[in-house]
């Protein structure tokens, strides 16, 4: 299911005043991949996804579900779009009265389904979350990764076209984190689904996603490929969200950040190493074909599904024609520059 929208405007009031949450947002959402919509609290990324997922109208603009406008529809034709999306949310939102079973049941029920179809299909979505032996178990019970996983069921159990994650994975450790974003993973391909995935986490996008759109303010103010957004930020937003990105899941279980700043001082230039170049002694090779000295400053290597991200935060010193010929040499072996202003 492709998602565009169009210039999105919503703005709420208040008796202390107006907030515009989201101010002409315009996305091109591909189909059959995972995309993340990311930004810090009171972006409006939250906004956002409830005027993509039709709970809420917008103020102006348009959304489009495989070129067909759906922010317009009749309320009864609104109902039958909304029961092809999926949703899971941060604290799962479970029926604490029924069992894990019941709770995957809950929105076959509403849509009159027969009880021999959903019990079939309630016992497949326990099998694809991996808790078969669960199906009985009170939701006080579960661990959180397990609520986590039946509120994942419960979503898919209507099949839907769209799957919405608002910051599914907030709430938990992250192994844990971790376990839920494959499995994710794994579902979106086996189901050929489109899942928009929001988030203040740049781990999840790093671990989930294939494309990304950072909000800040209510607007989009970068977008693109994963990989690119990684190995070049071009906003400010962008370049603080990966300046204090935490470590992957391997590098938790070893107690290493994947991200180790050693020095506040100093780090005018950082440079972004892509795939193997981020094995390469290029650092090595730069001293000893120029007359400069470097101080590095900071490290790490960002472990993402299509390839390696490594970042350097280092000084470059020495006569001003030397560091220059320095930084072409640096950029004309692939690595990318970026000099702090």
């Amino acid at each position: 299911m492709n998602i565009t929208l169009e210039n999105l405007k919503k703005t709420y009031t208040s008796s202390t005043g107006s907030i515009t949450a989201v101010n002409g947002v315009s996305l091109d959402i591909p189909e059959n991949m995972i995309y993340g919509i990311i930004g810090r609290s009171g972006a409006g990324k939250s906004s956002l996804v409830r005027l993509i997922s039709l709970l809420e109208t917008p103020d102006e603009g348009k959304v489009f579900y495989n070129g067909e406008r759906v922010d317009n529809l009749s309320k009864a034709d609104l109902i039958q779009r909304r029961r092809k999306i999926g949703m899971i949310f941060q604290n799962f939102n479970l029926f604490s009265s029924r069992t894990a079973a019941q709770n995957i049941a809950y929105p076959l029920e509403i849509c009159k389904t027969r009880p021999n179809v959903i019990k079939e299909r309630v016992a497949e979505m326990l099998k694809l979350v991996g808790l078969e032996d669960r199906g009985s178990a009170p939701v006080s019970t579960l661990s959180g990764g397990q609520k986590q996983r039946i509120a994942i069921a419960r979503a898919l159990a209507i099949q839907p076209d769209i799957l919405f994650c608002d910051e599914a994975t907030s709430a938990l450790d992250p192994q844990t984190t971790h376990s839920i974003l494959n499995l994710i993973r794994e579902i979106q391909a086996k189901m050929s689904l489109s899942v928009v995935m929001i988030t203040h986490q740049m781990e999840v996008v790093r671990d989930a996603c294939e494309q990304v759109a950072v909000l800040d303010n209510g607007k989009v103010v970068e977008q693109g490929l994963v990989t690119d957004i990684f190995s070049h930020p071009k906003s400010e937003v962008t370049k603080d969200f990966l300046s204090h990105i935490s470590a992957d899941a391997s590098a938790v279980q070893q107690e290493k950040p994947s991200l180790l700043r050693w020095s506040e001082d100093g780090g005018k230039y950082t440079l972004r190493f892509i795939g193997s170049a981020t094995g390469e002694p290029v650092m090595s090779r730069l001293s000893k074909k120029f007359d400069i000295e470097y101080n590095i400053r900071a490290g790490g290597i960002q472990h993402l599904p299509a390839e390696d991200i490594g970042t350097l935060i280092t000084d470059i010193s020495g006569e001003e024609g030397e560091v220059k010929k320095a930084l072409a040499y640096l950029k004309e072996s692939g690595i990318i520059v970026e000099e702090e202003a």
